[in-house]
């Protein structure tokens, strides 16, 4: 009887164990299979973006608006202030640089980060992925614009504008912004003489009031250096040797003589002499009257009634007639002294000038120019 019983627990154990066997088995089998399936869906998700963000031919790549071609290699492409990525992706789509704008909206919805408005340069072939993450950076490309030595405000402008950096009359507006003056502590109508002539690094379409500020930066940065003893004047005294060294700029062929000239100016306001700077007269005409460059002055010019006009007003001009640079602005506040109140152009050539104390000397040395030195 005992024994039957235990053949009768042996069997119901066995039985129990075959049905958890059949029971894990099937288990396992649901669990391969679903690891199968999730991995076949992985693959397949995997090689849909791997096929949309597979580089496109560069060769097939067209012009589009605001997708420019530059060298062999390369595309600019110029993100829109307050535009969708939606609208990114249709015109990346219809240049050809993207497989298609659908997978573009979904990476742009699962990335956390928004792109960001400015120009950007694209390597081709470059993926999907990677045009994305170059215009979430927000590193623009810059693009190179050089201000040269004694420029106007208005040449300024126009140069920005040209180089696509800023328009003219924005540039124009944010440089007779009163808040500028102000935070600058320059006492004139504009900012004209204090931003410094140099080569910059702007991006596309950079705001104006920012193109300001950096040129004002590197113009105080400069006098800084090149004048260590600045802080100590007054904003007034400062800005006359600006005004000094705008008008030094525009006369200056030579720089060793550039100290010498602006000397001359210091003697003349001296002795209470007129400053007679043909420079003067030249901003009024081109500046301030929009005419075209003279090619030489007569005497209806340096007749003209305005505050600029050194030939018949005394003193120094309202403000600077240009930008100078590094030398007339070490000259305007380390003038050379000496006893000269005029000099006058004696070689067009080389550019030297002919220094002189009194006006028949001057005049003298006008009638040697046109004679000719032995």
């Amino acid at each position: 009887m005992r024994a039957l019983k235990s053949h009768c627990r042996r069997g119901f154990s066995l039985a129990k164990k075959k049905k958890k066997r059949k029971v894990f088995s099937r288990i396992l089998a649901a669990i391969t299979v679903f690891i199968g399936l999730a991995l076949f869906i992985a693959a397949g998700l995997l090689a849909v973006v791997i096929y949309f963000n597979t580089p496109q031919n560069p060769l097939a790549a067209t012009e589009q608006d605001g997708i420019k071609r530059g060298d062999e290699n390369e595309y600019f492409v110029e993100v829109r202030r307050g535009e969708s990525a939606q609208s990114i992706g249709l015109r990346l789509e219809r240049a050809g640089l993207i497989r298609s704008r659908h997978f573009w909206n979904l990476l742009c919805r699962y990335e956390k980060e928004f792109i960001k408005t400015g120009t950007y340069r694209l390597e081709v072939p470059i993926s999907q992925i990677a045009i994305h993450r170059i215009l979430v950076s927000g590193k623009q490309i810059l693009f190179r614009v050089t201000i040269p030595e004694g420029v106007t405000l208005k040449k300024t402008a126009k140069i920005m504008e040209d180089a696509g950096i800023c328009s003219a009359s924005d540039f124009l507006e944010a440089a007779n912004d009163p808040s500028a003056m102000s935070r600058y502590g320059v006492p004139n109508a504009s900012m004209e003489g204090y931003l410094f002539p140099d080569t910059y690094l702007f991006p596309a379409e950079y705001p104006a009031s920012q193109v300001i500020k950096s040129m004002a930066d590197t113009f105080f940065d400069k006098l800084e250096k090149l004048v260590p003893s600045a802080h100590t004047l007054s904003r007034q005294e400062i800005n006359n040797r600006v005004i000094i060294a705008s008008i030094v700029e525009r006369e200056y062929r030579l720089p060793d003589e550039a100290p010498l000239m602006a000397g001359v100016f210091f003697n003349r306001l001296d002795i209470g002499m007129a400053l007679q700077s043909c420079a003067t007269v030249e901003y009024i005409i081109t500046e301030i009257e929009d005419k075209p460059h003279p090619k030489v002055l007569f005497n209806r010019d340096i007749e003209i009634r305005n505050p600029y006009n050194t030939y018949i007003m005394p003193g120094l001009p309202p403000g600077p007639i240009s930008a100078p640079g590094a030398t007339a602005l070490s000259a305007a506040f380390f003038p050379e002294n000496s006893d000269y109140l005029y000099f006058r152009l004696q070689n067009e050539g080389s550019g030297k000038h002919y220094f002189s104390k009194n006006l028949d000397e001057h005049i003298r040395a006008g009638q040697l120019l046109l004679k000719g030195r032995p």
